[in-house]
């Protein structure tokens, strides 16, 4: 069984014990549970993408760790100008353990 769940902007498919990354949930600290929306769940042969049934599914996840993300060098240059500009930037980042998903009720 696999859920798509959707956190920060974009969507990702997640199972039970899968750790996975997204944008920081600065409310939350390690060891919280935490509740994400589902946009899509596949039990065995079974699609369920209808939002009325998913209103009543729940994807549980537990917060692992927080840190940053790989740097990302952006570089700016023109010609002739004498114009040079170098910059970094480092995403913050949640890991979450995906812990239940719980079934829509059909």
């Amino acid at each position: 069984m696999y859920a798509i769940v959707r956190t920060g902007g974009r969507q990702q498919k997640v199972a039970v014990g899968d750790v996975i990354e997204v944008d920081r949930m600065s409310t939350s600290k390690v060891g919280d549970s935490v509740e994400l929306s589902v946009v899509l769940v596949v039990d065995g042969e079974a699609v369920t993408s209808d939002p009325w049934v998913l209103a009543g599914a729940k994807v549980q996840a537990e917060v692992v760790d927080h840190h940053k993300g790989v740097k990302i060098d952006i570089q700016k240059y023109k010609n002739k100008t004498g114009y040079k500009k170098r910059i970094g930037h480092r995403q913050l980042h949640t890991a979450l353990k995906i812990t239940g998903i719980d079934a829509p009720a059909k």
